[in-house]
């Protein structure tokens, strides 16, 4: 089988993080094994490859429903309709990049004495899933979304592997990020996000068809981007990315010594030098850049902490040992 490059299916994805477990092409015959109603979905594509219509939600949401089973031992996972379907390989390099920032060049730490705040779940809970499964991490997953947390919660409750390490918190208020969910006496050895890039409903709708556009669909698949992948809160907010960060890293002093690292996806360059000046103006004491690469996509996650180095050896050891 060939990728849609040409290459072999065995050519590797080097952009994707090393322990990332799809740096190589799918191969649909064991996903369908594992989940056979995927079967359905499966066709060759104009490169002679087997591959699906990534245009439609129902093929997508079984395909990442074949990779959480056959990679991440998920026996249950679904979304209702019109929630943001994540991709996978993405999603994993964050978590595994986040296990590098915890290492700082020493041993990656596992187990139940880490734990992670993710910032909007989503109803895929997603993050926690990868995080827990690869590294044995706890987590809080955030959301404004009650329906979200619903179908989050539903995952986690018919998954006992995830049952006891994963809780899911319902934000109480649409204008706070942080506030309401980090408790006063809670220690968290990270928070993750990937907030709303976009401002408006009509720039969310232009992403989607220029993601689209660049997956080589064309126009007789637009009709379809209004009801696909994504709720308001999912993909748009006042402000866009800039003004949900900013906030965030407002929000982020006012428990400053309860997280070791606070970090986020940034999707859009132009985005970093406003928040780099926030940092500075909230004085955190420490700034890092991830650059990550998924194919054509460029992102990053930005990272700060209120901890010296000093303190950061002994939350280490304090929480870790």
């Amino acid at each position: 089988m060939k990728s849609g490059n040409n290459k072999p299916q065995s050519s590797e994805k080097t952009s994707l993080h090393l322990r990332n477990l799809h740096r190589f092409q799918y191969d649909f015959k064991k996903l369908i094994r594992s989940t056979p109603e995927l079967a359905q979905f499966v066709a060759i594509n104009k490169y002679q490859n087997e591959s699906i219509d990534f245009a439609n939600p129902d093929a997508v949401k079984l395909l990442n429903r074949a990779i959480l089973r056959h990679f991440y031992k998920i026996e249950y996972w679904d979304i209702p309709k019109g929630y943001l379907c994540p991709p996978i390989p993405g999603r994993a390099d964050y978590i595994h990049y986040l296990a590098d920032l915890l290492a700082a060049k020493a041993k990656i730490p596992l187990g139940k004495k880490i734990t992670g705040l993710d910032i909007g779940m989503g109803a895929n809970c997603v993050y926690p899933i990868l995080g827990h499964q690869s590294y044995d991490w706890n987590f809080v997953g955030s959301d404004v979304d009650a329906k979200a947390l619903e179908s989050a919660k539903k995952i986690v409750q018919l998954n006992p592997s995830l049952t006891p390490f994963i809780e899911c918190r319902l934000q109480p208020s649409s204008s706070n990020i942080l506030k309401g969910i980090i408790q006063p006496v809670e220690k968290f050895d990270f928070t993750m996000c990937n907030p709303p890039f976009h401002s408006s409903p009509t720039e969310a709708l232009a992403g989607t068809l220029r993601k689209w556009k660049n997956l080589g669909l064309g126009k007789a698949h637009q009709s379809k981007a209004l009801n696909f992948g994504g709720q308001n809160a999912e993909l748009w907010c006042q402000g866009g990315e800039q003004g949900f960060l900013t906030k965030m890293i407002d929000e982020s002093v006012l428990v400053a010594r309860q997280c070791l690292w606070f970090t986020s996806l940034v999707s859009k360059k132009t985005t970093l030098p406003s928040l780099y000046q926030a940092l500075k103006k909230i004085q955190a004491l420490d700034i890092k850049t991830i650059e990550m690469s998924q194919g054509q996509k460029v992102s990053r996650i930005l990272a700060w902490t209120f901890l010296d180095e000093k303190e950061q050896k002994l939350w280490k050891e304090q929480r870790w040992k």
